[in-house]
């Protein structure tokens, strides 16, 4: 068979797929060249997705065609098909399909979404709001009512294309049908969760306590927890946490400066590292060691939805600053008026009331001033200047998530931190190139191994029971500390470890040690961000192994794009000389490549592979087989 060919409609070279017959096709091709069908885009390829999925439906929707009659009931569903599609649209999700009175969605497919679970809730709560907003104009029109149930449910799926028909990208799989089981018994108007949705955004959501509920087809009840609203953060919080190891250095230099910023000297620091590294770790061990000294801390993030939100970040930061959460707005309006005159008597008025706008506490009665955008921004700039009297830290994390208009804002107000007693921590993933200043900058290194031995023995504690596992943990976590505390989660909900944390004692063997969703998405997301080019070499060199070859990769039939991954830190060159040679930054970066894929894709490539490695060295792919089938368990 022809490496460069896969007419199953799996992995390809060039992704480009006839929807037809499944010929795989140039890139640039408009007919197939098999069948001569016309060719409008390129088949999605199938995956393994971590997803979460929404089903809306309307309560009692034949009542309310017996109502108002077939026309007006194709309106009413029409504005809210509308209406929520574009709800979905806003947090990042996909419409899958119209169901006739209701809505499927998912979040995380076809683009991986690392924080899929938080999206999908934040969409449930917008797209109840605009079905109330409908019912009032259904009611006044129509004399009915008009409510929406709402499921989530969270799992593994399998997204792409259905058929080689007009049949479209979907995900199908056990948990769509539990998502959609989930929206039958919620109560109309409420949306409710499964237990797997409601782990992911711990911290984030309000929760009503868990309920047993008996869904169609289950032969026991399982249990469910009704949203009741999300915080302002969207962000998972208050998990248990191991006490900080390692970074003894980057915090010894972060406290010489925040010492300085103490005597008037400020400074601004950019911690950079990959998903997991220790960033928000080491802000709040800074931030701890602020509240000690009694200097305040404002903290505000960026996320992933609101990139295209302009004023988004500076608006938190703001009003983290000016502590007006909560608060009514007048009362707000009073706050942050004194709060700048003691720093700035003479504050022009009318840049108050812009300011009072973009903290979302503005006096509707009154009017703002008529100005074009650029100068609207330049005031704000001046009127909400960070300057203090009083020594403070303001953190920005994720900053590779800023808006365009905060990072443009926030980098005219660094300029001036060096004159104020201010010590600016922005964070940020190694793909940032962003222009925020930081006159010093640490880039955090995975932990070593005894450091991380250190800290999966204090996660478990000292139990005989957890000492291989232990083992394992450490080595798949790699130096990433996130990961080890997750894998170590995931293992106690799961039940494979019994007790509290440092205090575990194991009921299962290692072999129960896998990849928890969480991290599964993390990674995921950034794969899914790479150049399709970029993602299919990085899919084949994880089928290959952990170490792999320009040459294998070439022998594959792929026209291998390494500059992205190694600029994202996916992969590192190990060899310069006699042949390129690379392996994974990190082992579960190849892991979450691999399990990504279709069994039969894995399997087609490992066919490919064995056949090119038998071409060279046929004692080597004898080799090649067995080492495949061990690192499988024997499956493919």
């Amino acid at each position: 068979m022809d490496p460069s060919r896969d007419g199953g409609g799996g992995l390809t070279a060039t992704g480009l797929l006839c929807g037809s017959c499944g010929t795989e096709l140039a890139p640039n091709s408009k007919f197939c060249n098999e069948c001569g069908t016309p060719l409008t885009r390129a088949t999605r390829r199938a995956e393994y997705k971590q997803v979460t999925v929404l089903f809306a439906d309307v309560v009692h929707s034949m009542d309310i065609a017996a109502a108002v009659g077939p026309e007006r009931l194709r309106e009413i569903m029409a504005e809210l098909a509308d209406r929520c599609a574009a709800v979905v649209k806003r947090y990042g999700g996909t419409v899958d399909k119209f169901t006739g009175d209701g809505i499927m969605a998912v979040f995380g497919a076809p683009e991986a979404l690392e924080d899929h679970a938080i999206r999908a809730c934040l969409a449930a709560l917008g797209v109840q709001e605009e079905a109330k907003r409908l019912t009032v104009d259904v009611r006044n029109r129509d004399g009915v009512e008009l409510q929406l149930r709402v499921g989530l449910n969270s799992g593994q799926v399998i997204a792409g294309e259905i058929g080689s028909g007009p049949f479209g990208y979907t995900a199908v799989g056990e948990q769509v049908g539990i998502a959609q089981r989930m929206e039958s018994v919620a109560p109309p108007g409420a949306v409710m969760l499964t237990a797997s949705t409601a782990r992911l955004v711990d911290g984030a959501a309000t929760l009503s306590e868990s309920e047993l509920v008996q869904i169609k087809g289950a032969d026991a009840p399982m249990p469910a927890r009704r949203l009741l609203g999300m915080g302002e953060g969207h962000r998972a919080v208050g998990r248990a946490e191991s006490t900080l190891v390692g970074r003894r250095w980057e915090m010894a230099a972060i406290e010489a400066l925040l010492e300085r910023a103490i005597d008037g000297h400020g400074a601004v620091v950019t911690v950079v590292g990959s998903p997991g590294i220790g960033k928000s770790r080491l802000v709040r061990e800074v931030s701890a060691l602020a509240t000690a000294r009694r200097v305040e801390v404002f903290s505000t993030f960026c996320e992933s939805h609101a990139t295209d939100v302009p004023f988004h970040v500076v608006t938190r930061v703001l009003r983290a600053a000016f502590r007006v959460h909560g608060l009514e707005d007048a009362h707000a309006r009073r706050r942050v008026r004194a709060r700048v005159r003691a720093v700035m008597p003479d504050a022009d008025p009318e840049d108050m009331l812009l300011l009072d706008d973009l903290l979302g506490i503005a006096d509707p009665k009154v009017e703002l001033p008529r100005i074009d955008p650029d100068a609207r921004r330049r005031r704000l700039i001046n009127a909400a200047s960070l300057a203090r009297k009083a020594p403070a830290v303001y953190v920005v994390e994720d900053t590779h998530w800023i808006d365009e208009v905060s990072e443009s804002m926030l980098a005219e107000f660094l300029t001036v931190i060096p004159q104020t007693p201010t010590l600016v921590l922005i964070t940020y993933r190694p793909e940032y190139t962003g222009r925020l200043p930081g006159a010093q900058s640490i880039a955090l290194a995975p932990l070593t191994d005894p450091e991380t031995a250190a800290l999966v023995s204090q996660l478990l504690g000292p139990d005989p029971s957890v000492g291989e596992l232990g083992q394992m943990i450490a080595e798949r976590a790699a130096g990433n500390p996130f990961f080890a505390e997750e894998m170590v989660r995931d293992l106690a909900e799961r039940g494979v470890l019994r007790g509290q944390l440092g205090t575990y004692m194991s009921t299962a063997d290692v072999a129960e040690v896998s990849v928890p969703a969480t991290l599964q998405a993390t990674i995921a997301a950034r794969l899914d961000r790479l150049d399709p080019k970029a993602k299919r070499t990085l899919s084949a060199a994880a089928v290959i192994g952990s170490k792999f070859s320009l040459d294998l990769l070439e022998t594959l039939g792929i026209d291998p794009l390494l500059e992205d991954l190694l600029g994202a830190e996916l992969i590192d060159q190990v060899r310069f000389t006699r042949g390129p040679e690379y392996v994974f930054h990190h082992p579960l970066i190849r892991t979450v490549a691999y399990e990504a894929q279709l069994k039969s894709d894995r399997a087609q490539l490992h066919r490919r592979l064995a056949a090119a490695i038998e071409a060279r060295e046929p004692k080597s792919a004898d080799e090649k087989r067995c080492a495949d089938c061990r690192a499988s368990g024997g499956r493919r």
